[in-house]
C-alpha cells in the first residue's frame, strides 16, 4: 500500500471513530452498529472485498468494543448503576454464544453475514424508532432454562452483528422490569463478555489476501482497532455532553431510520450485487 492510500485508509478510521464515539455518548447505542458497515464500505472502497471481508469488519469491530465497554463499565460502576447478579449468572452463556457465533460467521460468506447484518439491523432500528421505555412483559429477569436458551443467544447475535450487548441487552432488561439507567450500564458488561472471547476467536481465523486489508490479524485489522479505539475515547464525552444539550430522542429517532437505510442497502448489494 502506498502512502497517499495509507493516509486516505487513516483519514478515514478518524472520522468513522470519532463519529462512533460521538453517537455513543449521545444516543447511548454502541459503536459496533457503526463500526461494522463503515468498515465494509472503507476496505471495499480501497479495493479490498471477496467472500471473508465482512469477517473482517466483525472481528476489529469486536476488538474495538473491549476498549469502549471497560471503560462504559467503570464509569457507570462509580454510580453503581451495574447489576453483578445479572452479568454473573448470565457470563457463561454469553460467552458461549459469542464463541458459536465466531465459528458459525468463520464458514459463512460476506453475502451471506450482510443479509443477516441487515434483516437484524432493520430490527434494532424498528425497536429504537417506535420502542417505548414503558414496555414490559414481565417483572423479572428470566432464570433457569430460559436464561440458558436467551442468555447463548444474546451472545451468537451479537458477534454476527459484531456490535456489544446494548442492543439485545438493553430491550431484554427493560421488558424484563429493570429500569433503563441499570439496563444500559449493566448491558455494557454484555459487551465486554461478547467482545473479549470472540476478538481472540477472530485472531485465529484465517482470511484469504484479496479480503485481509494490511496489517490484518486474523480477522482484526490493527490499524483500524488502533485509531478507532483512540478517537472513540476523545469523542464519546463529546456526544455525552450533547445529549444534555439536545433532544436525545428526536435523535434517536433519526439515527434508527439512518441504521435502517444502512441495513437496507447492505441487503440490496447482497442480494443484487
Amino acid at each position: 500500500m502506498d502512502f497517499g492510500t495509507l493516509a486516505g485508509l487513516l483519514a478515514l478510521l478518524v472520522a468513522i471513530g470519532a463519529l462512533a464515539g460521538v453517537l455513543a455518548g449521545l444516543l447511548g447505542v454502541g459503536g459496533g452498529i457503526v463500526l461494522v458497515p463503515a468498515f465494509f464500505y472503507t476496505f471495499q472502497g480501497l479495493g479490498y472485498g471477496g467472500p471473508e471481508m465482512m469477517q473482517v469488519c466483525l472481528g476489529t469491530s469486536l476488538a474495538t468494543i473491549i476498549v469502549t465497554s471497560m471503560r462504559s463499565i467503570a464509569s457507570h460502576n462509580k454510580k453503581g448503576a451495574v447489576d453483578w447478579t445479572i452479568l454473573k449468572t448470565w457470563a457463561p452463556g454469553i460467552a458461549i454464544g459469542a464463541l458459536i457465533g465466531v465459528f458459525v460467521a468463520s464458514g459463512l460468506k460476506t453475502k451471506e453475514l450482510q443479509v443477516l447484518f441487515g434483516c437484524l439491523g432493520i430490527l434494532i432500528g424498528l425497536y429504537m424508532a417506535f420502542g417505548k421505555q414503558g414496555w414490559q412483559i414481565r417483572d423479572d429477569m428470566p432464570t433457569g432454562w430460559r436464561r440458558a436458551v436467551l442468555s447463548p443467544v444474546v451472545g451468537f447475535l451479537s458477534v454476527l452483528m459484531g456490535i456489544g450487548g446494548g442492543s439485545f441487552g438493553v430491550p431484554i432488561m427493560t421488558l424484563c422490569g429493570r429500569p433503563i439507567h441499570r439496563a444500559v450500564a449493566t448491558a455494557a458488561g454484555f459487551g465486554l463478555l461478547i467482545a473479549l472471547p470472540s476478538s481472540l476467536a477472530f485472531l485465529l481465523v484465517h482470511i484469504a489476501d484479496g479480503s485481509r486489508p494490511p496489517y490484518t490479524v486474523g480477522a482484526v485489522n490493527i490499524p483500524a482497532f488502533l485509531v478507532v479505539i483512540c478517537m472513540t475515547t476523545l469523542t464519546a464525552p463529546l456526544g455525552a455532553k450533547l445529549a444534555h444539550a439536545t433532544d436525545p430522542k428526536k435523535l434517536k429517532k433519526i439515527f434508527a431510520f439512518f441504521l435502517m437505510l444502512v441495513a437496507l442497502n447492505m441487503l440490496r448489494k447482497a442480494l443484487l450485487g
